[in-house]
């Protein structure tokens, strides 16, 4: 039942049991569309996520000169080929590149247009307009591309390339996979080898997918390098299932009893799972087993099982990164749990869709679970007998992983609840509430 932009999420009939598949990863859809379009020549990938978000990156390369023929597929996911600008370059676009709510596509493209003399500029959304963007655009300053205006914070900004790039080495004061991605696009385009260095692990998306379109690459866990000037060659690019929606289905079945799911066909990235390895330390039973590889992406199933007698842990800093986008479904999991659950330097989540920080203890509040902050550590006091209060209202702030996380606030318990825009989670997760459903037959 929806009243005005507000759906109201309903408990599910029965325990979550079987085994499912989740749409595309995300962050490897954006970046298959994105280095296709820079590839000379036609690629061919699968398993694209139809989201929101990287339809904006779509859109985006066809308004640079890339040729798209994606169709939809039964399974819901995008397949077909993408014909890049190659050597030729991007054209010069006759209208701005609108991102919308896509963070990914804005960073991304940044560094992907620093080596071509075109000016392009870039906007989107109400809230992504609030995002940073000094982070990319500072050092691609250093490397030789310009901004109008010059050190501007926020979208919309114009950026005018340049093919006579300077290598780069740089070291990141975050650890951040948009940021390490636009500098190596940027490195792709400069004469001589382009090394980044960050203060913690970041996604390695970027220089998994890289070797596969033909660039030299160097990585370790904090340093990731690209050797230029370098024309990317089209290839085929296979996209698992996106971990960070398979852990709304493993936190669902850890909060409802009677609970057993597998997820297939799900990317195992060790960047990207440490979500279970967080739930693990909580008691949680949840299993991982690797199937196969997609390019040099593994992939495999997620399992997860209702155990009850969850406890609170302490993530520490150097993980946060793997777990930065989970940390709102992972507090409601440590409401269960007995004891209090910390996350050390949480900051990051401060500059996503919205202050997701902020939200969390927002939302939480509402639960009756008491979660506080202090500096960017942030602290969730778990009570495993709560129960969801009558007449919820959330506010998912337009962000598609709080209005997720509140969802199951309603889907796990015996409580009806109330979440504002939850049509959002079309970003991430068009299918979320259908998927949900099945496993409740």
């Amino acid at each position: 039942m929806e009243t005005s932009s507000c759906t109201q999420i309903n408990p599910l009939p029965h325990a979550l049991n079987g085994s499912i598949r989740v749409p595309g990863d995300k962050s490897i859809s954006h970046r298959a569309v994105l280095f296709s379009a820079m590839a000379q020549g036609t690629s061919r990938i699968s398993g694209v996520l139809d989201s929101d978000d990287v339809r904006r990156s779509i859109t985006a390369i066809q308004q640079l000169g890339a040729e798209v023929a994606l169709e939809k597929q039964l399974d819901g996911s995008l397949s077909g080929g993408i014909t890049g600008w190659g050597s030729d370059g991007p054209v010069q676009p006759a209208d701005p590149i609108d991102c919308g709510n896509s963070g990914t596509t804005a960073r991304l493209l940044m560094g992907a247009l620093a080596p071509w003399p075109i000016r392009v500029t870039l906007t989107g959304d109400e809230s992504l307009r609030k995002r940073p963007m000094r982070r990319i655009t500072a050092p691609l300053m250093k490397m030789g591309a310009s901004f109008d205006p010059a050190g501007k914070e926020h979208l919309p900004i114009t950026e005018i390339g340049s093919r006579e790039l300077k290598p780069l080495k740089y070291d990141s004061p975050m650890a951040s996979a948009q940021l390490k991605t636009a500098v190596l696009l940027a490195g792709l385009g400069a004469h001589g080898t382009t090394t980044i260095n960050e203060p913690a692990i970041s996604r390695n998306h970027t220089e998994l997918m890289l070797p596969e379109f033909g660039a030299i690459t160097t990585a370790s866990d904090r340093t990731a390098s690209v050797a230029g000037p370098c024309t990317l060659r089209a290839c085929e690019i296979r996209v698992p299932g996106d971990p960070s929606s398979a852990a709304f289905i493993v936190c669902a079945a850890l909060m409802r009893k009677g609970s057993a799911v597998q997820i297939e066909n799900v990317s195992l990235n060790p960047a990207r799972i440490g979500f279970t390895r967080t739930l693990e330390r909580m008691g949680a039973s949840v299993s991982i087993k690797r199937t196969g590889k997609a390019g040099k992406e593994p992939f495999g199933i997620i399992g997860a099982c209702y155990g009850g007698d969850l406890v609170g842990c302490e993530i520490p800093p150097q993980y946060i990164a793997s777990v930065i986008d989970e940390i709102p479904v992972l507090s409601l999991v440590a409401a269960h749990a007995r004891g209090v659950t910390v996350f050390r330097q949480t900051g990051e989540l401060r500059v996503k869709e919205t202050d997701r920080l902020e939200a969390t203890v927002e939302g939480l509040d509402r639960l009756g679970i008491s979660s506080w902050t202090h500096g960017d550590d942030f602290f969730v006091e778990g009570d495993p007998d709560f129960t969801v209060p009558d007449n919820v209202v959330f506010d998912s702030h337009n962000d598609h992983r709080l209005a997720m996380t509140w969802a199951l606030a309603g889907l796990c318990h015996d409580t009806p609840v109330l979440v504002n825009d939850f049509d959002c989670v079309t970003i991430s997760f068009p299918g979320f509430l259908k998927t949900m459903e099945e496993l409740a037959r």
